[in-house]
């Protein structure tokens, strides 16, 4: 007779092994807590921590309270009174539901409770160690519930000397307790950590919770948005583009109430900041999602951090554009003070509307053209010489008024005009250093970095290119080959299509290389092997950063690698047509990848720095 190799597990041993599941450190058992508490009904809470949850946890709620019966059970596995049918799964509108967090927490902690409903005379008192029985006793206390849990993972030697020191346990507790602050406006607060107390929160709006929780320096960085119809509502706020951070502590998404990270919806806000924040910052968002429980699945993480919805294409669709809207309303060229917190800080009054774009169906429809790398003004029908300095390439008809629209997002108000200043005004320009454009303005100086402004302008007009699939190349009078490396050639291979689109006529022209016939206006002839190849490496490095879109990406690198440089020199007449196609595009003041391209100095900051008081 063979041996046995399969056996059932000790119950003790199975407890401990779904605790190392739910149960991580002192802040999950924070979080399950307190949601026993919030669907207890409690409108006050308590949470008291020693040597960051380590030594003990407290959790005291004046909820409905529980009789002997249901406190005992409570420690079972499996045992919830969230769920009775498989019909209650489909549509869970509690936080917790799965009847594992107290047995859990029992199975590595000792344990105590003192729970007392409003009719019973004196509360339930259950003690509880790690494997051993429940012990019942009766004490007084209000109506409530009291859980502390002292020694965490105090059988469990291992998972005990995982833990973090003090302060990085307290940290994530510090956090779940945030998550709830934030969250629950009409709850009263308490957080007290070794003995000190961290704050105490009254019931209130979310305005107020939001002022309380993050101060008022932060509350006035915030943008309110709200967005509502059949799939979702939306509410909260998010912060205005010059408030960001390095790290992506300060982004909240709260489904139904319940505190969720989701991948889909932080890339729908991501993508609505695309060209607003520098590499490496990540936008402030504290959104609330109201959606139908059946439209949800909150059943998909242990800890349920996570959840999965229907429809998960068209809520981000619905979020990023919300976030569009919303930072339509807000920013503006950027002030610069010369040091210090004092000055004026703000803007120049004028106003940007952020808008991303879509890619229409390609139909290759393509405008008259001319032989010989002529062009045709599309407004006049008269040929035209297409240039290649770069005084004819900024003056280019292709991006004066006749400019077909840019397509935009759906739901992104496309009509409204973007404040510009009037040109017509400036009467005095220098470049500096070859390298800045500088103008009097009506209240002071501004400061244009030129390769960024003219990264602006090809950025948009590669991007118009794609739209329309309007074709324009300048023919090389003798076609350059161009040999590739073999991953080099099958991107290039790959992105034809789109290099067409942008102007470039490239046909195959042997084993890994082609034959560049035909240039963009805005390419230099003669540089026909450089802006291939370093377009081509701007693309790969651009897509290590994340996922992109082809198009977008490959406008990007066009655009980079086709303006003007730092060290270019420009006359005043290129410096004014550069000027003028830079304010004429969709958002002037920040290039593609988010770098400032405006800046301005008031004449209050000057005066203030020459001590003048007249």
């Amino acid at each position: 007779m063979s041996e046995r190799r399969i056996a059932v597990l000790p119950e003790g041993i199975a407890n401990k092994i779904a605790a190392g599941e739910v149960i991580q450190r002192p802040a999950s058992v924070i979080k399950e807590l307190l949601e026993n508490s919030l669907d207890a009904g409690a409108t006050s809470v308590v949470v008291v921590v020693k040597e960051g949850g380590k030594k003990l946890i407290q959790v005291t709620d004046d909820g409905i309270g529980m009789d002997e019966r249901d406190a005992v059970t409570s420690f079972l596995r499996h045992a919830t009174s969230k769920i009775a049918t498989y019909d209650d799964l489909q549509a869970i509108q509690t936080f917790g539901f799965r009847g594992e967090a107290l047995a859990s927490i029992a199975a590595v902690a000792q344990v105590s409770m003192k729970t007392r409903r409003e009719e019973d005379e004196a509360a339930v008192v259950v003690k509880i160690e790690g494997e051993g029985d429940p012990r019942v006793t009766r004490e007084g206390r209000e109506r409530g519930t009291t859980i502390s849990v002292q020694n965490l993972f105090f059988n469990v030697p291992a998972r005990r000397k995982f833990l973090k020191s003090v302060a990085t346990e307290f940290h994530h507790v510090y956090d779940e307790v945030h998550h709830v602050a934030i969250s629950k406006q009409d709850l009263a607060l308490q957080f007290v950590s070794d003995d000190e107390t961290i704050f105490h929160l009254r019931p209130g709006s979310l305005e107020q919770r939001l002022l309380d929780v993050f101060g008022q320096r932060q509350f006035d960085a915030l943008l309110p948005m709200e967005e509502s119809n059949e799939l979702v509502k939306v509410h909260g706020y998010i912060g205005k583009p010059g408030f960001g951070h390095k790290t992506r502590q300060h982004q909240f998404v709260f489904l139904n109430g319940r505190f969720i990270i989701n991948r889909t919806i932080n890339h729908a806000v991501y993508s609505a900041y695309e060209h607003l924040l520098d590499k490496g910052t990540f936008p402030f968002f504290l959104l609330f999602l109201k959606i139908d429980p059946r439209r949800v699945d909150v059943n998909v993480h242990p800890s349920k951090l996570e959840a999965k919805f229907d429809d998960e294409q068209g809520l981000y669709r619905i979020i990023a554009s919300a976030v569009r809207r919303c930072l339509s309303e807000a920013g503006a060229v950027p002030a610069l003070t010369l040091g210090g917190n004092e000055g004026e800080p703000g803007a120049i009054g004028l106003r940007f509307t952020p808008r991303q774009f879509s890619w229409p169906q390609e139909d290759f429809t393509r405008p008259p053209s001319a032989p010989g790398g002529l062009r045709v003004d599309t407004a006049t029908g008269e040929i035209l010489p297409s240039g290649t300095s770069i005084a004819a390439r900024l003056l280019s008809d292709e991006s004066r008024q006749d400019r077909p629209p840019i397509v935009g997002i759906p739901g992104v108000d496309s009509s409204r005009e973007t404040e510009k200043p009037d040109l017509s005004e400036i009467s005095l320009l220098w470049q500096l250093h070859n390298k800045y454009i500088l103008s009097q303005i009506r209240n002071g100086l501004m400061i244009v970095d030129q390769h960024v402004a003219h990264e602006r302008v090809l950025y948009e007009r590669a991007v118009r290119r794609f739209s329309t699939a309007m074709r324009n190349t300048q023919q090389v009078l003798f076609p350059r080959p161009l040999e590739l490396p073999a991953d080099d050639f099958g991107l290039l291979s790959e992105l034809l299509p789109h290099f067409v689109l942008l102007g470039f006529d490239i046909n195959p022209f042997g084993r890994n290389t082609v034959l560049v016939e035909g240039l963009p206006p805005d390419v230099r002839v003669g540089a026909e092997e450089k802006i291939v190849t370093e377009i081509l490496g701007l693309y790969k490095e651009n897509r290590q950063h994340g996922p992109m879109d082809v198009r977008d990406n490959l406008a990007k690198s066009f655009a980079c690698r086709s303006a003007i440089k730092a060290g270019d020199p420009l006359s005043e007449q290129e410096m004014r047509s550069l000027l003028a196609q830079l304010f004429e595009t969709e958002m002037p003041y920040v290039c593609p990848h988010g770098r400032p391209i405006v800046l301005r100095i008031s004449i209050g900051e000057l005066d203030r720095r020459f001590g003048r008081t007249d």
